[in-house]
């Protein structure tokens, strides 16, 4: 045994301050290397990578759109985690929200007695074109009008001349009863159509933007796909945050890669929670695909797909649920669209796979009115902007959208007026319905 001299134990008393010392800045030094790699902060911020075809339009477009062409610069202490971009923008949606005022409007479904409804907002002035402009907005899962993200949208677009109607997910508001046993999935466009024909009727003189943000981004892609009619009157499309196809995006749900599993989870609740308020009117309706276990199913589900299972595919009477997903995905409808049309995504969104992404690179190789911008930060749906900390109340995502949609209507204009001078009439509102022939740039 070893015995400790009184010398040496006045030595080793004084080498342990150093010691401890070391282990708390060891300690720090990993602390900090686990937050550097965790907050992104080494990742250097860039401007959009963008992906179109060498046209006069996108020329004209990456002129007149400096927010695709300027660095993107996320809050610095956290915004170039694609996580933390995602779940503020879940928790809060955005800062200092306003609150426009609109009206609510009520469309019964033809096809099977649902209603269907949105909210209308008027513009608060002239557009820059003096033209009447509405945008047609389709939100995310499960989202309506009263959503954070999507009054901050409306009040800036409104602000830039723009009317606006924002579709109410069917089901997804709270305290409003379904009156046929069905509620929106992930592909029907039925209700945005609905709203959009009213939009036409209503004012016969506007013309369309039409915007949709995540699961709304593959409606409206699809909407537009689907019929060369629904296209008519429409000036550009803008699709943020989608997946594409919702096959292989729920496949990849399952990886623990970028937390995936763990959103499938957390999105699976909310699902829940939206669907089963309406347990008595999905069962009591005449007509019902729906049973009891059914529901019982939907209460154990642990994954979208599973809920997608139990009674989504039911609501339209699918067979299976890959059969829901692929007459449910826009990558199917997309290429039948000629209006210019912008697609937005974020490298770092824990939702969409990068393999995801490989729809609309593709796209633009064969289609020259489709425009791809990819983010490196932003997350899913967050774009944040700000200094240090605290962030913007406006997003890039939202002042991306409107300048995107500003540029088209100045270049749609530019093109009616040159139609009408060489047709002899001296005013373009002479021909300003006449824009079928002229959207595809």
């Amino acid at each position: 045994m070893t015995i400790l001299e009184d010398g040496d134990l006045h030595t080793f008393s004084q080498e342990l301050p150093a010691v401890f010392d070391g282990v708390k800045l060891a300690a720090v030094a990993t602390v900090l290397y686990i937050l550097v790699r965790c907050l992104n902060l080494m990742s250097p911020t860039a401007p959009p990578e963008i992906v179109y075809q060498d046209t006069l339009l996108s020329r004209y477009l990456l002129k007149s759109c400096p927010m695709l062409t300027k660095e993107y610069i996320p809050p610095l202490l956290w915004g170039k985690s694609g996580h933390l971009q995602t779940a503020l923008y879940g928790k809060m949606g955005r800062v200092n929200t306003p609150t426009p005022h609109g009206v609510r409007k009520f469309l019964p479904m033809l096809q099977d007695g649902a209603t269907a409804t949105f909210d209308l907002f008027e513009a608060l002035g002239d557009h820059s074109t003096g033209d009447d402009i509405t945008m047609v907005i389709c939100p995310g899962i499960g989202n309506h009008s009263e959503k954070n993200y999507i009054r901050t949208f409306v009040d800036y677009s409104q602000q830039q001349g723009y009317r606006c109607a924002v579709l109410n997910h069917l089901g997804a508001l709270p305290n409003m009863e379904l009156t046929s046993p069905r509620m929106f999935t992930c592909g029907c466009t039925w209700e945005f159509a609905a709203m959009v024909g009213y939009i036409r009727r209503a004012f016969p003189q506007t013309l369309l933007v039409v915007v949709g943000f995540s699961l709304g981004g593959n409606i409206v892609c699809k909407y537009l796909g689907e019929n060369r009619s629904n296209q008519e009157r429409v000036l550009c499309g803008v699709s943020v945050c989608q997946g594409y196809s919702a096959l292989r995006a729920q496949e990849t749900f399952f990886q623990w890669d970028q937390c995936r599993r763990l959103y499938n989870f957390v999105l699976a609740n909310s699902m829940k929670k939206l669907i089963l308020p309406h347990r008595d009117s999905l069962l009591s309706l005449n007509s019902s695909s729906i049973a009891d276990a059914d529901l019982s199913r939907v209460s154990a589900a642990t994954s979208l797909m599973q809920i997608d299972d139990s009674i989504m595919r039911k609501f339209h009477g699918y067979s299976s649920l890959n059969e829901y997903y692929e007459k449910e995905s826009c990558v199917h409808y997309i290429h039948k669209i000629t209006v210019p049309l912008l697609l937005v995504n974020s490298l770092d969104d824990p939702l969409v796979h990068p393999s995801l992404l490989a729809v609309p690179r593709s796209l633009t190789e064969k289609m020259p009115n489709v425009m791809f911008a990819l983010t490196q930060h932003g997350g899913h749906m967050g774009f944040f902007e700000g200094a240090v900390l605290l962030p913007q109340r406006l997003s890039w995502m939202d002042k991306a959208i409107v300048e995107y949609a500003d540029a088209i209507c100045h270049w749609e204009k530019k093109k009616r007026w040159s139609l009408c001078e060489r047709s002899g009439h001296g005013d373009a509102n002479v021909c300003s319905l006449n824009t079928e022939a002229t959207h595809s740039g």
